[in-house]
């Protein structure tokens, strides 16, 4: 466990609009003392999850809290923003899981009299990574929290969470951004592509999927990992028509090899689509995909992407066999027609 918290104002909300709506509700709650005591935020870390959770936390902290949230200059928002808060508590996972003696230390500390003469608060990020020892050692603390304690739950995968939780928490409404959204977010970054002769621009939205978020897409642009992610669906739309592995599927790491098959999930589930808009209005439909094949693709796709799961826990996989495997099995399910 530990007491410090990231430098993320009341105001940085503001970056992510998606966020703006979720966290002034709460401060409405927090000034008129309505809000439940335990918050489930099941807000995604690459939709801004922490920076939402760290804002509400400060507001729920500080001592001349307003409606718009935080004041920014009292003692306990200058602790927040310096990560030194004693009342503000955080629980992130000790690898995979977030255990047992991680959650009983934390339950200890809020029986404690705040330092700061407030509230006390905890954060538990990723709090669906608590394994069944520790989730179960929350429940008091859930049913009995103390007065003037507060426990913010956020959450990547709320079907995780065991409902025991869940039915103990309030949840905080939130609405994912649309794509139309995020791409005028992107836009005032100055971080969309500049549009070509014809004035259409290239569609970065594509990878949502694989990055994650709006949030993470940005990083993505800022660096050479969007492009990687490119030259992925490049490669695989060469490799699945020849057969054999072309260029960046050749050199793979670990790490990258969980970005390539997301890709080839995406360019597996678009393949079948495209297949049937292609040839909604054609006279040819004896090149159109029967519903056999379509479905065998569906399934490999899906065991791209259970595969892709299965390596964020597995080491020392030959990526090159795996990626050559899936080549094959495409162009076996090919030539079934």
């Amino acid at each position: 466990m530990t007491n410090e918290s990231a430098n993320i104002s009341a105001q940085d909300i503001s970056q992510y609009p998606w966020l703006v709506a979720p966290y002034q509700q709460f401060c409405h709650l927090c000034c008129q003392n309505k809000h439940s005591h335990a918050q489930l935020i099941a807000v995604d870390m690459a939709l801004g999850g922490v920076a939402l959770v760290n804002s509400m936390a400060k507001s729920a902290l500080c001592i001349n809290k307003t409606q718009g949230g935080a004041c920014g200059h009292c003692k306990a928002c200058l602790l927040c923003d310096a990560g030194n808060h004693p009342d503000l508590h955080r629980i992130q996972s000790d690898g995979a899981q977030i255990k047992v003696d991680q959650i009983r230390q934390l339950c200890q500390s809020l029986t404690h009299t705040a330092q700061q003469s407030g509230a006390r608060v905890a954060i538990i990020e990723h709090a669906e990574r608590m394994n069944i020892a520790a989730a179960n050692a929350l429940l008091k603390t859930l049913e009995e929290p103390g007065e003037d304690t507060l426990l913010l739950l956020q959450t990547d995968t709320v079907a995780n969470l065991l409902p025991t939780i869940t039915s103990r928490c309030q949840k905080v409404a939130f609405k994912a951004p649309s794509k139309q959204q995020i791409l005028v977010w992107l836009e005032a970054q100055n971080l969309l592509p500049a549009a070509d002769e014809q004035g259409k621009r290239h569609d970065v939205t594509w990878c949502l999927s694989v990055v994650g978020g709006p949030i993470k897409l940005a990083e993505s642009l800022q660096t050479n990992h969007y492009q990687q992610l490119l030259d992925y669906r490049k490669d695989w739309a060469k490799s699945l028509q020849s057969g054999h592995l072309h260029d960046s599927l050749l050199k793979l790491t670990d790490l990258q090899l969980i970005d390539a098959l997301k890709v080839l999930y995406l360019y597996l589930r678009q393949y079948v689509v495209k297949s049937n808009i292609n040839l909604t209005d054609s006279s040819d439909k004896s090149a159109r995909l029967n519903p056999l094949i379509q479905s065998r693709i569906i399934a490999l796709a899906g065991e791209v992407m259970a595969m892709s799961h299965k390596l964020s826990t597995t080491a020392n996989v030959n990526t090159q066999a795996l990626c050559q495997k899936y080549v094959l099995q495409f162009k076996h399910v090919l030539a079934l027609t």
